[in-house]
C-alpha cells in the first residue's frame, strides 16, 4: 500500500445450489488465492454462500442456518488472512430475511450490509424471499460475533490514509440514487458491489458503463463481483462479468470465467481528485456508522496499466478518433478567434520541424471551416544559422502541399546588425546568439501579420511551455497558440495522423520524412549540413519529461512516486539513475521557467491537462523546488 495503492480483486467462485458447505470450500480457496497475490480488498458475490439462484429455498431455516454456520467457519480460517473481503448470503434478523453482504476482516465480522432495492420485475423476484435494508445500523449477533446490520455504514482502514470502504449490492448501482453515492459523500474511496447479474445479450455494455461512470462521478476505485459458474440455469445464465474501475477508468474486468480479476487502485489520487474538483462536497447531514479495520501497510506489486505515453490513447482506431477529435477542438478554437478579430491573413513561422508543422495543418483546417482560401496562410521560412536543407526544403514542401502562401526571409542579416548594434561577438555561441534569432523572427511575424491585418499563430507545445523551452518574447510569443495544450509526444501522433490521411501523396511523404527529423530549435551553426543541435539530448527525453507533467501535476505525484511509475512503465528502457536525473531537471526547470507560463497567449485546453495561467495551473513565478527536490536525495543514483 505504498505510494497509495492498494491491491483490490472481484472474484468468481464455482458453487453449488444450497451446498454451503461446497461453497465455503470454494470461497476459501478464492480468498488464499488472493491473499497470495497480495490482495487487500476483494469482493465475491451476492449470496455467493447458497447461490443466488436458490429460489424458495431462501424459506427454508436448514440452508439459512447452514449459511450461517459456513459463514463462522469463512472467518475462523481467515482470523490471520490481512485482507478486507465482503461476501453474500442470506441473514434472518428480526423475523424477516435480508440480502447481505458480510464483510470481515482477519476473522472479525465488521458488519452485514443489507441490499437496499430489491428488484421484482423481469426474471427478478427477490421481494418474494428478502425485505429491503434499512440505513440505521442495528447491533446483531451473527456467525458466533456480536455485530451491526444496516446499509449506512463505511470502514475506514486505520493505518492506510484515505482508504475507506463502501459497500452496495448489485441492483443498488442501478437505481436513480445508489447508495454509494451517499457512502462516498460520507468517505468510501473504494465501493465494493457484490452482484449476481445474469447474462443478456449486450447487456454487459450497460453493466460496463454503469460501473465505469459511478466509479467516474464519486471519484472512487468501484469493485464489482458477478455470481457465474454454478448457479442454476432453469432460466437464465450468470458470466461471471467483474470489474474493476477507478475515477472512470476500466482497470480490469473478465467474464464468462471463474476466478479473479485483480488491480491496483491509486487511493492517493481518488483523494486529490476529490479535493481539487469544488464540486464534490464535504461531508454534510447524518453521518453513517464507521466500522475501522486494519491492514499491514506494505509494497504494492504493481501489475495495473501504467503507459509510457499517458497523453496518448492506445489502439490505432481510438488514436485516430481523438486525433481527429483533438485537430477539430483546436481548429473550431482559432476559427473563432479569427472570426472574431476579423483577422484576413493567419502568419505562420514554419521551420520544417515537428511543431510548426501541425500548427500550419490546424490553420488550415480552420480556414477550411470558415470557408477562407488556404492562400491567406501566409507560412513563412526564416532560415537562419542553424537551418539545415532539409529542414528548409520541408517547410517549403509543406506549405505549397498545403496551399499556404510560402514567404522566404533571411535573418541571418538581421541578426548579425543586431549583435553589431548591442555589441555581441558572432563567434561566441551563448544564451544571446540563440535568442536573437529567435526573437528575430518573432518581430518578423508579428510585423507582417500587422502589414497584412492577420494574426501570428503560436507553435510551442504544452511540453516545451513546461520545460520552459522558448525564448521569453521570442518563440513564447504570439497572437494565439493552436499547440499550447498539446503535449510533444500527441504531436507526433497528431502529424502521423494526418500523414495517413493526406490529401495527397507528396503531403504524406514530406510529412513523414518531418516524423524523421530530430527535433531541434536549430539556433547552432549545423555541422556538415545536418542539425547539431538536438532537443533531447540537451534537456532530456519528451517521452519522460511527457510522463513525468501527467504524473506528477495531473495526478498530484511526488517524486518518489513518479519515479516508481516510470521504472515499472518504461520497463527498464531507462536505467534508475537516468530517470533520476532527468527528473530532477523537470523538477527544477518547471518550476524556474513559470514565469513564461504566466503570461501565455490565449489557446484551447484539448485534453485533460493546461498549463495556462487562466486555466489549470495557478502557480507563482517564484516558488521554490527544495521540498521536491529533497525526496530525490533519498532515491540512490546520482541524486
Amino acid at each position: 500500500m505504498k505510494d497509495g495503492f492498494v491491491k483490490a480483486a472481484a472474484g468468481t467462485p464455482e458453487i453449488r445450489v444450497a451446498d454451503c458447505a461446497y461453497n465455503t470450500t470454494a470461497i476459501l480457496d478464492m480468498i488464499r488465492s488472493a491473499e497470495t497475490l497480495g490482495v487487500k480488498l476483494l469482493a465475491l458475490p451476492e449470496l455467493c454462500v447458497t447461490g443466488y439462484t436458490c429460489a424458495d429455498l431462501f424459506f427454508q431455516h436448514t440452508l439459512t442456518e447452514s449459511a450461517e454456520a459456513a459463514l463462522s467457519a469463512i472467518l475462523s480460517e481467515t482470523a490471520g488472512t490481512d485482507m478486507l473481503f465482503a461476501l453474500g448470503l442470506p441473514v434472518s434478523f428480526s423475523g424477516k430475511l435480508y440480502n447481505c453482504a458480510a464483510v470481515c476482516c482477519r476473522g472479525r465480522l465488521l458488519a452485514l450490509v443489507p441490499k437496499t432495492f430489491l428488484p421484482n420485475y423481469g426474471e427478478f423476484y427477490e421481494r418474494r424471499w428478502f425485505a429491503e435494508g434499512r440505513r440505521e445500523p442495528r447491533p446483531i449477533r451473527f456467525a458466533g460475533q456480536d455485530t451491526l446490520i444496516g446499509t449506512e455504514l463505511v470502514f475506514p482502514c486505520e493505518r492506510v490514509p484515505g482508504l475507506c470502504v463502501g459497500v452496495e449490492i448489485c441492483e443498488d448501482l442501478w437505481v436513480p440514487e445508489p447508495p454509494s453515492t451517499r457512502l462516498a459523500l460520507a468517505g468510501s474511496t473504494v465501493i465494493l458491489n457484490l452482484s449476481a447479474s445474469n447474462a443478456l445479450a449486450s447487456k454487459d455494455a450497460y453493466r460496463r458503463a454503469l460501473v465505469t461512470g459511478q466509479s467516474g462521478r464519486l471519484m472512487c476505485g468501484y469493485i464489482y463481483a458477478d455470481a457465474g459458474e454454478g448457479e442454476s440455469t432453469t432460466d437464465l445464465v450468470f458470466a461471471g462479468h467483474n470489474l474493476i474501475a477507478e475515477n472512470g477508468l476500466l482497470l480490469e474486468e473478465s467474464r464468462f470465467e471463474t476466478g479473479l480479476v485483480v488491480s491496483e487502485l491509486d487511493v492517493d489520487y481518488l483523494i486529490l481528485e476529490r479535493t481539487r474538483i469544488s464540486t464534490f462536497p464535504p461531508d454534510r447531514g447524518p453521518q453513517p456508522g464507521h466500522v475501522p479495520f486494519a491492514l499491514r501497510p506494505e509494497e504494492t506489486a504493481l501489475t495495473r496499466p501504467v503507459s509510457p505515453t499517458p497523453f496518448v490513447p492506445h489502439g490505432r482506431a481510438e488514436r485516430s478518433a481523438r486525433c481527429e477529435e483533438i485537430f477539430r477542438i483546436a481548429a473550431l478554437g482559432l476559427k473563432k478567434r479569427l472570426a472574431h478579430t476579423a483577422a484576413k491573413t493567419a502568419v505562420i513561422g514554419v521551420s520544417g520541424g515537428l511543431d510548426s508543422t501541425l500548427a500550419l495543418l490546424i490553420t488550415a483546417r480552420a480556414f477550411d471551416l470558415l470557408g477562407l482560401p488556404r492562400g491567406n496562410i501566409v507560412a513563412v521560412s526564416m532560415p537562419g544559422f542553424g537551418t539545415t536543407a532539409r529542414t528548409k526544403s520541408n517547410a517549403g514542401l509543406l506549405a505549397g502541399e498545403l496551399h499556404a502562401a510560402l514567404r522566404t526571409i533571411d535573418i541571418t542579416k538581421a541578426v548579425r546588425q543586431h549583435f553589431a548594434d548591442i555589441g555581441h561577438d558572432a563567434r561566441v555561441l551563448d544564451v544571446v546568439f540563440e535568442n536573437t534569432q529567435a526573437r528575430e523572427r518573432t518581430q518578423v511575424l508579428m510585423d507582417l501579420a500587422n502589414a497584412l491585418g492577420g494574426l501570428v499563430i503560436g507553435t510551442g507545445d504544452m511540453s516545451e511551455l513546461a520545460l520552459g523551452w522558448a525564448t521569453y518574447n521570442g518563440d513564447h510569443m504570439s497572437m494565439y497558440g493552436v499547440n499550447s495544450g498539446i503535449p510533444k509526444t500527441l504531436v507526433r501522433y497528431l502529424v502521423e495522423y494526418c500523414a495517413d490521411i493526406a490529401e495527397s501523396q507528396a503531403l504524406s511523404a514530406v510529412l513523414r520524412d518531418i516524423l524523421a527529423t530530430p527535433v531541434s530549435p536549430e539556433l547552432l551553426p549545423a555541422e556538415n549540413g545536418d542539425i547539431s543541435q538536438r532537443t533531447e539530448e540537451l534537456v532530456g527525453p519528451y517521452e519522460l519529461h511527457d510522463f513525468f507533467l501527467y504524473h506528477m501535476i495531473r495526478r498530484g505525484c511526488g517524486p518518489k512516486k513518479v519515479l516508481r511509475l516510470a521504472e515499472y512503465a518504461f520497463g527498464g528502457a531507462y536505467g534508475r539513475e537516468t530517470l533520476i536525473a532527468w527528473l530532477r531537471i523537470f523538477i527544477r526547470r518547471f518550476f524556474a521557467q513559470q514565469y513564461k507560463r504566466s503570461c501565455l497567449p490565449d489557446g484551447p485546453k484539448v485534453g485533460t491537462l493546461s498549463l495556462s495561467p487562466r486555466g489549470d495551473l495557478r502557480m507563482p513565478s517564484d516558488a521554490v523546488c527544495d521540498a521536491w527536490l529533497a525526496q530525490l536525495e533519498t532515491l540512490g543514483g546520482d541524486a
